[in-house]
This record gives C-alpha cells, sequence and structure tokens, in this order.
C-alpha cells in the first residue's frame, strides 16, 4: 500500500462540540490510507497526514453531518440557524411531540397514540445521539451522548415517555445552539478570510489580464485600480495613492504609498492607480499568516481550558456513581419506590451533562482572539491571553516604542544658518542617526548645504566628526569633545540635557552652534500611560539612554519607574528581577530587544504594518505602531478571565443547586433539561460579549 505523508489541511462544517471533534479524529485516524489525523474544532479545520477523499472524512464525520472544503475555497457556505440541514430533524421531532401532548391531553397520557408520538420523536430527534451514544457504552466512554443516551432510554422503560422526547428534542436543540456560537465565533476569521480577493489584474506580456490569486507568482506585475482591493504582498513600482490598511492594523486612516513603499492583500487602494510588483505568494501573504496565526491560536487551550477538561473527565465518570447510588440506596435501604428513584437518578444524569461547562472557556477564547484580531491585535494562544490578564507591570522599551524612532532637532542657538549649512555639510558624511536629524533640519528649512566642499573628512570615535572647509578645520560632535578641545561650556547645555535632549556642539576654535536633538514621544503615549495607570498597572522604562534622558522622559510622561544606562543583558537582567515579585509584560519593537521580550511573562512587539518579525517573535503584536491598542488588550484580556471564571462558577453552582433537589425528592426531567440548557444559553450569551469590547 502506497501512503502520502504530505500533510494536507482542510475545511470542515457543522462539527458540534469539542467531544465530537475527538470522536471524529479518532475516526479519521482509522481511515485505511490516514497516517495521522489532527482536528482543530475552533478553527474548523482537519489535518490529514496520508491519503484519505473527501467523501471518506465526511462518512468518517456523518455522525454529526460533517462537511468537509478544500483550503483554498476562500467562501464558507453561510446558513442561518434556522436552514441548518443538520436541524431539520429536530424540528420533525417537535412538531410530532406537540402533536403527542395535544393527543395526551385528549385521549390521556397512556394512550398507544400518544405514546407512539413520542417513541417516533424520540428515534428522529435523538438518531445521531443513540449512535453516538451506544457506540460509547460498548468502549466504555462515558461523555454527554453517553449520559443523554442512558437517561432517554430509562425514561422509557419506566413509562415517561414525554418526557423522554422532550429530553432528546431540547438536548438537540443545545447542541444546535453550541455549534451555532462556535460559528458566531468564528466569525473574525471568516471576515478575514473575505478581505483579501480572489483575482487580481495581472499585467503578461504587455496584456492585462484576470487571474486567479493561487497562479499568481512573485516578479509578477499587478495593476490595482482606485477602489479595489490589494490582493497580493508587493512593492509599488509605479504611480501614488493612499492605502486603507484596516484589514491589517485595525486602523482605518489611510496611508501614503508611493514607489518603492510595501503594500499588503486586503488592504483597499483609495485613489490613483498603481503598478504593484508581487514579492509573496498567496499563502505566504500577510493577511494569509495572520489568518493562520489566529487559526491556530484559537485552538491552543488556555490553562482554564485545560482545567475544564480535565475536571469535565473525572466529573462525567463521578455523575454516573451518583445517578446510580440515587437509583438504588433509597429503595433498597430506605423503603422508598423503585419508579421515583430511578427517575430521579435518570434526572441526576441529565443534570450532570457538562454541555455548560465545556463550552464555557472555548467559546471566550475564540470570541476575545477573533475580536481583538479585527482589531489590529494579534494574541498567539489563549495562554498568552489569560497571562496579558494577570499582568501588573508593563516594560517599555524606549526608541521606537515610546519614541517615534526618528531624531529630530529641537533647539538652535544661535538662529544662524551660514553655521547650520556647514554643519550640515560635516554631518552629511556621518551615517550617525544624529547627524541624519540635522542633515534633514538643513532640508526643511531649504538650505543649500550640498554646495559646500568637505575635505580632510574624519570620524572621532565616540564623539563626533571633524573636517575642513574653506581651509578651516571645524568639528560637531559632544559636548565632551569640545571639552577635550579645550572650549569653554555653556551654561544651556546642562539645562536642555536635563530636558532629556541630546546636545551636539557644533565650530571651529569657539563654539559657534549649540543644537538639541531629540527622539519625539509618540503623540498617544502620555494618554496611554494615564490609562494605564487608573488600572492600578506599574509602568517602566528601560532605555540605554543617559539617566538625564530617561529621567526627562519619565517625568512628561509620568512612568513608575525609569532603568537607564542599560545594556541589552541588563535589560534581561531588570526583567528576570521583576518576575520574582510581579507578572511583567514587555513591549518593544520586536528585534532589538529579543531577550528581553523571551524572559518576560508576555512579549509583546510593535508589528509596524504587520511584520514578519512581530508575528513571529511575540506573544502578542500591535499590527500598527499605536500603543492605544495596548490599553484594549489588557482590558480585553482581564474581561475574558472574568467571564471564564463566571461561567464555570454559574455551571457548576446551578448543577449543585439541581443536584440538592434530589434530597427531598423535586428534580424532575422537566427541571434538569431546562437548567442544562438554560446553563449552556446563559454562558455562551455571557461569552459572546466579548464581541463588543472594542478599542476606545
Amino acid at each position: 500500500m502506497n501512503t502520502n505523508n504530505e500533510r494536507k489541511s482542510y475545511r470542515i462544517q457543522n462539527l458540534s462540540c469539542s467531544s465530537c471533534a475527538k470522536t471524529y479524529e479518532a475516526n479519521l485516524k482509522a481511515l485505511p490510507n490516514v497516517v495521522d489525523a489532527e482536528v482543530n474544532h475552533t478553527a474548523a479545520k482537519i489535518y490529514i497526514t496520508g491519503d484519505a477523499t473527501i467523501a471518506e472524512m465526511e462518512k468518517a464525520g456523518a455522525f454529526d453531518n460533517v462537511k468537509v472544503r478544500d483550503i483554498s475555497e476562500r467562501k464558507i457556505e453561510k446558513e442561518s440557524f434556522w436552514k441548518k440541514k443538520e436541524n431539520y430533524p429536530v424540528y420533525v421531532a417537535a412538531v410530532i411531540v406537540l402533536i403527542s401532548l395535544i393527543l395526551s391531553f385528549n385521549l390521556g397520557e397512556k394512550h398507544i397514540l400518544p405514546t407512539i408520538g413520542y417513541l417516533v420523536a424520540i428515534i428522529i430527534g435523538g438518531y445521531s445521539l443513540f449512535i453516538t451514544g451506544f457506540k460509547n457504552l460498548i468502549r466504555l466512554k462515558f461523555d454527554m451522548n453517553t449520559l443523554m443516551t442512558i437517561a432517554v432510554i430509562g425514561a422509557a422503560l419506566i413509562g415517561e415517555w414525554q418526557e423522554g422526547a422532550t429530553v432528546v428534542i431540547l438536548f438537540a436543540i443545545s447542541e444546535a445552539l453550541e455549534r451555532y456560537s462556535m460559528d458566531k465565533a468564528r466569525q473574525s476569521i471568516n471576515i478575514l478570510m473575505d478581505v483579501s480577493p480572489s483575482e487580481a489584474l495581472i499585467r503578461i506580456d504587455g496584456a492585462e489580464q484576470t487571474m486567479n490569486v493561487t497562479d499568481i507568482r512573485i516578479g509578477d506585475i499587478m495593476i490595482v485600480k482606485p477602489g479595489k482591493k490589494v490582493a497580493m504582498d508587493g512593492i509599488v513600482i509605479k504611480g501614488h495613492s493612499t492605502i486603507n490598511q484596516a484589514a491589517i492594523t485595525g486602523e482605518s486612516v489611510p496611508v501614503a504609498k508611493g514607489i518603492n513603499d510595501e503594500v499588503f492583500a486586503g488592504t483597499l487602494n483609495e485613489e490613483g492607480l498603481i503598478e504593484v510588483k508581487v514579492t509573496k505568494l498567496v499563502e505566504d501573504t500577510t493577511i494569509s499568516k495572520i489568518i493562520h496565526l489566529v487559526e491556530e491560536a484559537q485552538a491552543e487551550r488556555a490553562p482554564s481550558q485545560a482545567f475544564v477538561d480535565k475536571f469535565a473527565k473525572y466529573y462525567t465518570p463521578a455523575i454516573m456513581i451518583i445517578a446510580v447510588l440515587v437509583m438504588l440506596i433509597p429503595p433498597l435501604l430506605l423503603n422508598g419506590s423503585w419508579h421515583d428513584w430511578l427517575y430521579q437518578g435518570l434526572a441526576v444524569l441529565i443534570i450532570g451533562c457538562p454541555c455548560a461547562l465545556v463550552v464555557s472557556t472555548p467559546v471566550a477564547i475564540v470570541t476575545a482572539i477573533g475580536n481583538a484580531a479585527r482589531q489590529g491585535v494579534l494574541i498567539k494562544g489563549g495562554i498568552h491571553l489569560e497571562e496579558a490578564g494577570h499582568i501588573d507591570t508593563i516594560a517599555f522599551d524606549k526608541t521606537g516604542t515610546l519614541t517615534e524612532g526618528i531624531p529630530v532637532v529641537t533647539d538652535i542657538f544661535p538662529d544662524d544658518n551660514d553655521s547650520l549649512i556647514k554643519a550640515a555639510a560635516l554631518e552629511n558624511g556621518s551615517q550617525h542617526p544624529l547627524a541624519s536629524a540635522i542633515v534633514r533640519k538643513a532640508e526643511e528649512e531649504q538650505l543649500s548645504y550640498q554646495a559646500v566642499t568637505v575635505e580632510n573628512f574624519q570620524s572621532i570615535t565616540s564623539k563626533g566628526v571633524k573636517g575642513d572647509i574653506e581651509g578651516k578645520t571645524y568639528y560637531i560632535g559632544s559636548p565632551s569633545l569640545f571639552e577635550s578641545l579645550g572650549f569653554g561650556g555653556d551654561e544651556r547645555i546642562e539645562t536642555l540635557q536635563t530636558d532629556g535632549k541630546t546636545v551636539m556642539l557644533f565650530g571651529s576654535d569657539k563654539i559657534e552652534l549649540i543644537i538639541a536633538v531629540a527622539d519625539g514621544l509618540r503623540p498617544e503615549v502620555t494618554a496611554v500611560l494615564k490609562e494605564l495607570k487608573q488600572m492600578k498597572l506599574n509602568t517602566m522604562m528601560l532605555t540605554g539612554d543617559n539617566e538625564r534622558t530617561g529621567q526627562a522622559i519619565g517625568r512628561r510622561t509620568g512612568l513608575t519607574l525609569v532603568h537607564a544606562n542599560l545594556l541589552p543583558e541588563d535589560k534581561l537582567n531588570i526583567i528576570r528581577e521583576t518576575r520574582k515579585q510581579h507578572k511583567i509584560a514587555m513591549i518593544g519593537d520586536g528585534v532589538n530587544d529579543a531577550p528581553a521580550l523571551a524572559a518576560a511573562d508576555i512579549g509583546i512587539a510593535m508589528g509596524g504594518s504587520g511584520t514578519d518579525t512581530a508575528l513571529e517573535t511575540a506573544d502578542i503584536a500591535l499590527m500598527s505602531d499605536d500603543l492605544k491598542k495596548l490599553p484594549y488588550t489588557i482590558r480585553l484580556s482581564k474581561k475574558t478571565l472574568k467571564i471564564i471564571k463566571q461561567n464555570i462558577a454559574f455551571s457548576l453552582i446551578i448543577k449543585l443547586i439541581a443536584l440538592l433537589l434530589v434530597i427531598p425528592g423535586w428534580l424532575t426531567l422537566w427541571i434538569a433539561i431546562f437548567s442544562d440548557i438554560g446553563a449552556t444559553l446563559i454562558v455562551t450569551l455571557n461569552s459572546m460579549r466579548l464581541i463588543r469590547l472594542k478599542n476606545k
């Protein structure tokens, strides 16, 4: 037998619950040419290693009417809750139960006609339930399907046909609601999948033709007209326009794009016609990576979900033991009625069904991660989502995180254009970021520094540069350079340094210019740090800059703590020390501070238009360089934790209250099933509230 060991992905529909996912996975693994199979229930995907036809995969999931689609299909068919074909037997069974109830009132509960009606409703509405339940009984596997199968058969055996049929209908509705809630929670992925067009206009040999994105290759020239979406990642080679990048960054403010600028699949070209050279295949585009990472993140089990799954593993057999004891002890030891206590025991089986408990966490996690992706925040797993909710301290890198990352000239004394022209001409030969700030300042002032000839240019290590202009040697650099040359200081230097600015001096035999350069703060920084403080979070800055600059930024922004003059290993050590007493997140650009990001409880990267590095290195990536998304992410995480705790507590309390009704013998099948379906519906709706949480 020849078996292909390639791992293939497929999308699926209709898989109702995580328990069904395990059953489906086992069925897939049992297929003759399948080496391995994995079912990702939350992302509605399966991974097959080996060979299997779509018909075989659908047959393996026939118990839940599973439909399999090729991964390349961009659109998943969307049916309303009422139009789903798998719900049709429930509707038929419900109508039969209603007719049987009417007959019961007219002919009496024990009449053969309503009894036959209830039996037919049980068979039609519970067919798939019984198939799974009987298979589980044979394997001694006890899950919610097993509990419900025993309860319904038991109800029929003791003559409670009406309640047995009602249990089947309500359980089927509960399953449909769970399936519907997961579909709603996955909507964020479907929206992301719909963002990028499936076709693009490509120029080949001078002729324009529409091509499917799967056929487009790297190097092809894509033409994007105004009002059309960009279909592939690429570089603009002709034209200028503004691009709405909301699909990638969550920001709706358009970004100007010109020649050599990068554009991303799924973004909207608002104005001009542009030509784009394709740089990535469809499966490697930024939007494809985001979809893949979000799907994987939604599938990753959070700590609370792992706890619930482990709890349910022992909880379900325990419920069965309690039900058996309820059935046997009162009749055998307390002279109770066999009929009444068998009935009570069956009700215990139903109330013990762990539907609400099992669904309490995954719906919340999937909804939260999907919501975050639509807001431009990529959270790479439930474990990171929960961890962010426990954070009490946030450490910020300075350059490119709190600041713009681009130094600008803020002060010049005196205002002398002739000296500035010479300074810019001298700095034009330097590669230092501070030099580029002075050159940009001269360009802003429209000064013709390029016309100045500099001879004997020389770099003075760690201090500055020098060169000859018109036969005279000029210097530009740090105050320490001019001190070493024997030039006197200036009181303005210290004042500027206290304000957090870097001071550079220019002159020949004396100081002719004092130039202050600063890396400007991001405009949103102060408001963001204020909001984090209101959330009772400590904030610290880790920077390699001098103490004065660091403290000046700390005063301006309201940082709790500032650590300056740090090497990369110093940042790492501070993170490690802080972790001993606090839960700490580190936020940086995803490249320079990789060790500190990795050492923190949560590493958060400034994504900057979805760079590959940010997507790969951090636990959480802010897809635009916008710190305003940080408080939103923390709020979302805390809200998710709160909702998960509410769901688990509510599920267990409802079951405990219902079980206590056994003592006086008040528990009925009606109470049991309504409390179970009610709890499932309430925890689902509670989780879906996370969809409404938006970035302020």
